[in-house]
């Protein structure tokens, strides 16, 4: 027998019960709330490390920290009320890297015309899940690559926060060498380190987020960041907004510029980025159909790349989905309810930006090299006893640090793998899509 409950509470709980699917997921509104607030705090850290990232590509970091909150919050709750998943989207960290150090450093354009390229992958990522042509990308891209692409990230990652932190810096006899372990910036991030290393080992719930704290508050002792003065410091009444950034994206630039190859390349990232996290998260959220897929993966994907768009008008790199969001899950969060109250608390924090612009790089240096350490765990899965399997995934892995490029290290990757394939007389293992990738990739290398 079934008790009726009354009131407008009930009513909201029953709402929000049909509209999430909640008691056919094995959940309720509790759970889902905190497991939100869960995931809000495993993964808040991105709002002092991206702005970071992006800030080296010459954005205003004031109205970029709003951009990344914006984007996030719209992001994560528009995948939860569409895809009804529990996942945060934000700014990648390899793809914020990608932004500053590659097509604004190394190739030397301006942010708006990152932006544009950005804006424009966006779009083409909607139309190929849309067409569903994306599924079919996916399906012809060996395991080995996908795999190789998560490794390589991770590394680079760990060697912009080494770099950031100047315990790697520049050397004319050796390219790179340690820095000066004297600075107490240097032993400061290495504190960090560990301390940050202890909390997750412990498995303590945020840990990421309290090492970046702690590291931050003595950066204030030793002199190295600001020390808030004020409430004003900390805590905004007015909530800030990305004026320097929003609709600066320049798509004239990008297409004049000859960008495809730009382009190409940050939605491969952005799809594997996103298909890894997504397969991971669900699977452990048991999401995931006896065939081993899940069904909702083009919803999801269609809100990413919808998210990328949008995010570029905002103001923002490229955003994927993150890892983080297996605390929440873990936390017993399963349907969407979980990514919009984490969407909600990401709104909140937009009356705290100023709190994320004291935090300095000796905080978030750490958080990248685990960051690191998290993704190149998936390397044991690389069969290195097959040399034609070893070779792609070893100039994949190794070539995005060392080019400092993630586009440069997937393009060897998938140049290496068809050429050696097809010498050793290996045809059946290369899809036909692959083909028409490699030239791509070979044209990417020409121009």
């Amino acid at each position: 027998m079934h008790t009726i409950k009354t009131g407008k509470g009930s009513t909201t709980k029953g709402f929000l019960d049909r509209f999430f699917n909640l008691s056919n997921n094995g959940t309720n509104v509790r759970t889902e709330f905190f497991a939100g607030v869960t995931m809000f705090i495993a993964s808040v850290y991105i709002l002092a490390v991206i702005p970071n990232l992006l800030v080296a590509s010459g954005m205003p970091r004031e109205s970029t920290v709003a951009a990344v909150i914006l984007t996030t919050a719209f992001a994560t709750m528009l995948i939860g009320f569409v895809a009804n998943i529990p996942v945060v989207i934000a700014p990648g960290l390899g793809l914020s890297a990608f932004f500053s150090y590659t097509i604004c450093g190394s190739m030397g354009l301006s942010w708006q015309t990152a932006l544009g390229a950005v804006f424009i992958s966006g779009a083409v990522f909607v139309i190929l899940t849309v067409t569903r042509i994306l599924n079919r990308i996916i399906d012809s891209i060996p395991q080995v690559l996908k795999t190789s692409i998560g490794v390589g990230i991770g590394l680079f990652i760990a060697f912009i926060g080494f770099k950031n932190a100047h315990i790697i810096v520049a050397d004319k006899a050796t390219f790179v060498g340690l820095g000066n372990m004297q600075d107490p910036a240097v032993l400061l991030t290495l504190f960090g380190l560990i301390i940050t290393s202890v909390l997750l080992a412990k498995q303590v719930k945020g840990g990421l987020l309290i090492g970046m704290v702690i590291t931050t508050v003595l950066a204030m002792a030793l002199g190295i960041t600001k020390v808030p003065q004020s409430l004003s410091d900390i805590f905004n009444l007015v909530p800030p907004i990305p004026v320097d950034t929003f609709g600066q994206f320049d798509i004239k630039s990008a297409f004049a510029y000859g960008i495809v190859s730009i382009i190409f390349s940050i939605t491969i990232v952005d799809m594997f980025d996103n298909i890894g996290t997504l397969i991971g998260v669900t699977r452990k959220a048991n999401l995931v159909g006896p065939d081993g897929k899940f069904k909702g993966l083009n919803k999801a994907l269609l809100c990413t790349s919808i998210a990328a768009a949008g995010g570029a008008i905002i103001g923002t790199s490229t955003v994927t989905s993150y890892i983080e969001s297996a605390a929440g899950v873990a936390d017993g969060g399963r349907t969407g309810l979980t990514a919009v109250v984490t969407g909600l608390l990401y709104v909140v924090s937009l009356f705290f930006a100023p709190l994320f612009l004291l935090v300095p790089a000796q905080a978030t240096a750490p958080v990248l090299i685990i960051v690191g350490v998290f993704m190149i765990s998936e390397v044991i899965h690389i069969d290195f006893s097959d040399f034609t399997e070893a070779l792609p995934a070893f100039l994949t892995i190794l070539l995005m640090p060392l080019t400092f490029s993630i586009a440069q290290g997937i393009s060897f990757g998938f140049v290496s793998y068809t050429l050696i394939k097809m010498a050793t007389g290996r045809f059946k293992d290369i899809h036909p899509i692959m083909y028409a990738l490699t030239i791509a990739f070979i044209i990417h290398f020409a121009m």
